[in-house]
Order: structure tokens, then C-alpha cells, then sequence
């Protein structure tokens, strides 16, 4: 700072002020920690508070730049660290809201700091190396903004920026313990962006098109007046406890895709207001991402879900685990906890096996079909991904609550096997992007953009027919119906019954083990073994080339 006899008063009291709101947002910052990572009691006065100062934080130092860069000294990192800082609490946001537009302003925070070189020539700076790795840690969440955002040609352009970046940290670095897990992390993201292009969309001269699977009107049929209830789905856990899958920043391929499954499209509409603001509709239905939670974090959260929900609103619980079998004694009679379930992550102190461990006894790091059974007091809607997924077919009707079930195929043709379950599980595919899974399993390595979406149209089409055999089934469990009424969970329905289809007459699935579930059962309702449907089915492998692959009406006569 210059010397004090040549600043002057004005000059003064703006450094002041800069730095009462510099520390002030720090403080702020920092509490978010502290908040509680569930519950919606403390979080949104406190957001609001830390939103306000970083605003004038921001639009502070915007209006005084030169004489803070005069008088103080400002340099340009930091004014890239205020802005890192208002993109984390955007993204925050987004994580508490479920708001997507709020992953665009995080964007419009992190892409400015790229394009006016806030964070360049870093080395040449005092505690160059911290710096480095300010960098870096803004790097990483740039690009997880970037693939939520699905904009994957910025993905993968910022990763080979990132490569060099950690190769700049290693040579300057006289501390190099964490240059490992920079490396990991660049080798996590080439994979998971190169496992989730499971069938890549083509343009006319072969370059790869992103194609986003969001939530569209376009996706469903208009809802049916006499649909029973008006459910809506508020509260969802996605849980992610898959040990050989492809992840990222705490987000496997199973989440990465669940959650775009269950989020609209951004759209900027009137009437949204920023995070200051008192009204926000919610037209997603907020989630928590629980990656490889314990047992006890996983009820804990459950058990918050469900206190949030209003009268009127459904909960979703997305589990692609590991499996946990029975256990040897196990005979099999209480379907609650004997048939097995999916596996929750294990503290490290647990870790150690029994020495003696009676046959009688059950798992206690799985999640059981009797686990969720004090939660079936409000509308349930599950699906599980899992080896094991058969095991939540089975509950008793306790609350007089709808409940519905969809379970994964319990395993697949070889022709399947492999890596397959490091790209993510087949099941979530279909409930993520039904033409995709469809491609995936008759051999499709690629397809060009206009026969996307004239198949993407097709699929479309059999959605809606699916919805009127739905809507119109006099037997079909009223579960289904109830939970027809909410956009997001009648079009996991109908993806499932797609799914079911299509490995059902595909001839490389021939055990009943290679077929989804459902609870209730929607085997045997005119709906999943439609002749309608089937050839609509056969039309659209005929359309990609590929109708030897599936069972004729004929083959079933």
C-alpha cells in the first residue's frame, strides 16, 4: 500500500470498506461448512446473507477497480477468487434448489475467469504454489458445472488445460503429495467423459453431437384428466455405492445419469428470481446425492426426505449398489430381511471381519427391503439397480400409501459382461435414455444425428401408446395411477415398461433373470405384452438395421 500521507481520505475509506466486505464474504464463506448438509431449516437465510455480501463484494470492487489496484495493491487472482467463490455458492444453490438455471449463472462466474486470465502467470506471484493450487481445485469445479451442464466439448477442452495446469503445479511444487491426486482426478474425468458416450451421435462429417436427456415436455403425452391423485415429487435420494463404476467428483454414472433423468431442461423463465429472492418455484424435485454413504447416513438422510415432504408429495429412492446375498442360514422366510439387498459403505473401522459370524445374523451394512419399511408411510416410489434387486419385490401394505418398485435385470447375456457395469448399469440407460439402451444392446457403435432423431421420435411414439394401455387398463394396480399424476415418475414407468419390451423379444436375453421387476407386477395387464407395442418395437429395429436381433410376432404364436 502506498504510503498513508499520499492516499487520500476517499482512497482510504474505499480500502476500508473493500476490506470489511472482503472479510466479511470470507466468514460467510467459511460457515457453509458448518451448516448441516441436511435439512432446510438453517441453509436459506444464511445463502441469502452470503449472496447479498458477494454481491456487493463484487459490484464493489467493479466500481473502485483502479483505485484498488492503486491503493491496496489488488491483484487479478483475487479478483478471480471473489468470482470462484460467488460460481461455488451458485452451485451450491443448485445442489439445495435443484434449480438448474442456477448451474448457468456458476457457468457465467467460472467461464469469466477463463476468458479474462484472472488466474494466468500465477508463478510469478508470491506463494506461487497455494495459488497453483487455487487454480487447480477451480479447474475441477469448472468442469463439473461444465458435464452437468452436458457441454462436453468444454469438458474435454478444460481437462486438457487442467493436464497442463498439473504439470505446471509438479515443476514448481516443492511439496508434491498432492501431484497423485491431481493425476487422479484428470484420469477420473477422461474416463467418466469417454464411459458416459456409450453410443455416440454423429453429424454429417463424423463429429461426435452431445445429446442431452433431460426432462422435456416433448418426452410425454399430455396427462389424462381422470388420472387419480395429484402426487408430486419433491424429495429424492440418489445413491450411488457401486465399487468397480466410472465416477467423478463424488458422482458415478448411475447418479450422473439418474439425476439428469429427473431434472427439466433450464429454461430462463419470468417470475425466477436469484437467490436473494423470496419466491422460487420448484419444478424439480430436490435431491440428495449420496455417494457410497453408510448405512446410518443413508437413514439419516431418508428420514429427513421424508419430514420435508408436504401432503401432497411423493419421494424417490434411486439405489445402484453393490449386492449383498443372503446369508447362508437364511431360510428364505421373511422377506424383509432375508432375501438380501444392496451394500452401504463400510466406516474404515468396520472394516475388519467377524471371527465368528452366525449364519442367523444379517448384514448389517445392507440396506434390506425391511429397512424401508417405516418409510412407506408416505408415497414411495423406488428403483434399484443392483444383482440383488429382486429382493424388493416383496412389501406389505402397512400405510395404505402407494409404493411401486422397478428392479434392474438381476444379471445379462455374456454378450453384455465385461466392462459393462464401469460404464454405468444397463437399466439406468433405458430409464435415462431408452434409444440409447436400446442401441446398446443390439451392438450399435454409433448412429448419425438425423436417424437419432427420427428413432428418438419412434421411441416417443411408443411412450405414448404405453401411456394410453396405462391410463386405460381397468387391472392395473392403482399404485401406477397414482403415481401417473407426476411427470417425472410416469415417465420412469413407461420407460421401464420400454425397457421390459424390448428385452423380452430381444433374442440374446432369453433367462427371466435378464428382465426388470416391478412391485407391484405389471406382467400380465395387456401392457407389457402388447402385439401394438411389439411391433412398434420391431419397427424401430428395423429402422436401425438391426430387426433380426428381436423375436417376430410369428415366434410367438
Amino acid at each position: 500500500m502506498e504510503a498513508s500521507s499520499n492516499i487520500s481520505e476517499e482512497s482510504k475509506k474505499i480500502v476500508q470498506d473493500f476490506v470489511f466486505l472482503l472479510e466479511k464474504s470470507k466468514q460467510l464463506f467459511n460457515g457453509l461448512r458448518d451448516l448441516p448438509q441436511y435439512g432446510n431449516a438453517q441453509w436459506q437465510s444464511y445463502f441469502a446473507r452470503s449472496f447479498d455480501v458477494y454481491t456487493k463484494l463484487w459490484k464493489f470492487q467493479q466500481e473502485n477497480r483502479e483505485t484498488l489496484e492503486a491503493v491496496y495493491y489488488l491483484k487479478r487472482w483475487q479478483i478471480g477468487e471473489i468470482a470462484s467463490k460467488i460460481g461455488q455458492l451458485y452451485y451450491f444453490y443448485y445442489l439445495k434448489t435443484s434449480e438448474t438455471n442456477f448451474l448457468h449463472e456458476a457457468l457465467s462466474f467460472y467461464s469469466a475467469i477463463r476468458e479474462r486470465g484472472y488466474y494466468n502467470k500465477l508463478d510469478k506471484e508470491a506463494g506461487a504454489e497455494d495459488l497453483m493450487l487455487k487454480k487447480l481445485r477451480y479447474y475441477a469445479r469448472y468442469i463439473v458445472v461444465c458435464l452437468l451442464l452436458r457441454m462436453m466439448d468444454s469438458v474435454k477442452e478444460l481437462t486438457k488445460e487442467l493436464r497442463k495446469h498439473v504439470d505446471d503445479y509438479q515443476s514448481l511444487a516443492d511439496d508434491t503429495t498432492e501431484c497423485p491426486e491431481w493425476s487422479l482426478v484428470l484420469n477420473e474425468v477422461e474416463a467418466f467423459v469417454e464411459a458416459d458416450e456409450l453410443v455416440p451421435v454423429l453429424d454429417d462429417i463424423s463429429r461426435h453431437i452431445t445429446v442431452t436427456n433431460r426432462f422435456t415436455n416433448d418426452l410425454l403425452p399430455a396427462a389424462r384428466s381422470s388420472l387419480i391423485g395429484h402426487l408430486t415429487l419433491q424429495e429424492a435420494l440418489i445413491v450411488g455405492n457401486c465399487q468397480n463404476q466410472v465416477k467423478f467428483s463424488e458422482l458415478t454414472l448411475d447418479m450422473y445419469r439418474m439425476l439428469q433423468t429427473i431434472e427439466r431442461e433450464p429454461t430462463l423463465r419470468n417470475g425466477k428470481k436469484d437467490p436473494n429472492g423470496k419466491s422460487l418455484t420448484r419444478d424439480n424435485p430436490h435431491k440428495y446425492l449420496l455417494y457410497k454413504p453408510t448405512f446410518l447416513q443413508f437413514t439419516t438422510y431418508l428420514a429427513t426426505a421424508v419430514k420435508e415432504l408436504p401432503e401432497d408429495g411423493a419421494l424417490l429412492i434411486y439405489l445402484s449398489a453393490d449386492s449383498i446375498h443372503p446369508s447362508t442360514g437364511s431360510k428364505g422366510v421373511d422377506v424383509a430381511y432375508d432375501l438380501g439387498g444392496v451394500a452401504t459403505n463400510i466406516k474404515g473401522d468396520d472394516k475388519e471381519p467377524l471371527k465368528k459370524r452366525s449364519g442367523l445374523l444379517k448384514d448389517a451394512n445392507c440396506i434390506h427391503p425391511g429397512d424401508l419399511y417405516p418409510f412407506t408411510r408416505c408415497p414411495l416410489f423406488l428403483v434399484v439397480e443392483s444383482p440383488t434387486s429382486s429382493a424388493f419385490r416383496n412389501f406389505p401394505n402397512l400405510f395404505g400409501q402407494p409404493l411401486v418398485s422397478l428392479m434392474s435385470p438381476c444379471s445379462s447375456p455374456s454378450f453384455l459382461q465385461g466392462g459393462a457395469t464401469d460404464e454405468g448399469n444397463l437399466f439406468t440407460v433405458f430409464l435415462h435414455s431408452p434409444l440409447t439402451g436400446f442401441c446398446r444392446v443390439t451392438s450399435i457403435a454409433d448412429i448419425q444425428e438425423k436417424l437419432w432423431t427420427d428413432c428418438s421420435a419412434m421411441v416417443n411414439r411408443i411412450i405414448a401408446e404405453l401411456d394410453g394401455l396405462v391410463v386405460k387398463s381397468k387391472t392395473v394396480d392403482v399404485a401406477f395411477r397414482q403415481f401417473f399424476s407426476e411427470d417425472f415418475l410416469r415417465l420412469l414407468i413407461l420407460r421401464y415398461c420400454f425397457c421390459y419390451i424390448t428385452l423380452r423379444y430381444h433374442r440374446g436375453f432369453k433367462d427371466s433373470t435378464y428382465y426388470p421387476e416391478s412391485f407391484p407386477d405389471l406382467r400380465g395387464h395387456d401392457i407389457l405384452e402388447s402385439p401394438a407395442i411389439h411391433q412398434l418395437v420391431l419397427d424401430l429395429a428395423a429402422m436401425l438395421d438391426v430387426k433380426a436381433a428381436f423375436l417376430d410376432l410369428s415366434d410367438l404364436e
